[in-house]
């Protein structure tokens, strides 16, 4: 895929680091019961139509399985911000600061980015990608047309995996990261996103339980293929952080967000 690159994007990828080769990408398609790696290196899974996760879901679908669109309000935002910052659902609140959520009341955004637990100045500002990490989130959103609190096809939500910064610098376990994936879900609800990046280990452990067979799999292994969370589009890539420690994968993090744009532009479907 190629896009066309203004001056200023081209501005933003060279904030990045990354040289503009734009080597074309065919990315790989993938269901529950495919390899990744195989799917990923040959290429082999079946080429469907393009599926738009735009099309509204039928309210007959269960909302287990998928997201029910719902009018936003103030209310329903206020509801939430206040549930988030009361919340001690489990034992990751005994040593937060600040419960972490998005400043902004979220608007329809085709961009969702999630990303993984709060770190120490996250939660210190009681909001996700902040500082460098967050500066260059910012410039690879804006490198493809997208800005945080924007609208439609210009929004980006961003949003972590927990709400609350682990103790003591641990891992999150599985049982804290389903149990606060109900406010992640209300999130999305409100949203109503195209698509899902999904940034480092764990919210991609989180939003690719469908599919174990990519279960321990390094995140560099699961990148260049489209899954699918609760009917919505899921692109692997590399957190803003891993990225500022290694900048050699900021090339291949302009690729994901490449294969973004063709999903969105519906270039690119995702497999049920």
């Amino acid at each position: 895929m190629s896009l066309d690159l203004d001056t200023r994007q081209r501005a933003m990828l060279r904030e990045m680091g990354v040289h503009v080769w734009l080597a074309q990408h065919q990315p790989a398609l993938v269901q529950p019961g495919m390899d990744p790696v195989a799917v990923n290196q040959t290429g082999a899974a079946p080429v469907l139509p393009p599926v738009l996760a735009a099309t509204p879901v039928p309210t007959s679908l269960p909302a287990t399985e998928f997201f029910q669109p719902m009018v936003l309000t103030e209310e329903h935002w206020g509801a939430l911000a206040h549930r988030v910052a009361q919340c001690q659902a489990c034992t990751l609140c005994a040593a937060r600061k600040h419960p972490t959520l998005s400043v902004e009341a979220p608007v329809q955004s085709d961009w969702f980015v999630l990303g993984d637990p709060p770190d120490e100045d996250e939660d210190r500002q009681a909001r996700p990608f902040v500082e460098q990490p967050g500066v260059l989130l910012d410039n690879m959103l804006k490198a493809v047309g997208a800005r945080r609190g924007g609208h439609g096809r210009q929004g980006a939500y961003v949003s972590n995996v927990v709400k609350c910064r682990p103790p003591s610098g641990r891992l999150p376990l599985a049982e804290e990261m389903a149990q606060c994936a109900n406010h992640l879900h209300h999130e999305i609800s409100m949203v109503q996103p195209r698509l899902i990046l999904a940034v480092g280990r764990f919210a991609t452990q989180l939003l690719l339980q469908d599919y174990p067979e990519a279960a321990g799999l390094p995140l560099g292994k699961l990148r260049s293929v489209v899954y699918r969370y609760r009917g919505i589009p899921v692109v692997v890539s590399y957190h803003p952080k891993v990225l500022l420690r290694a900048s050699s994968d900021k090339a291949k993090a302009w690729a994901d967000l490449c294969l973004c744009q063709d999903v969105l532009e519906g270039k690119v479907g995702s497999l049920q």
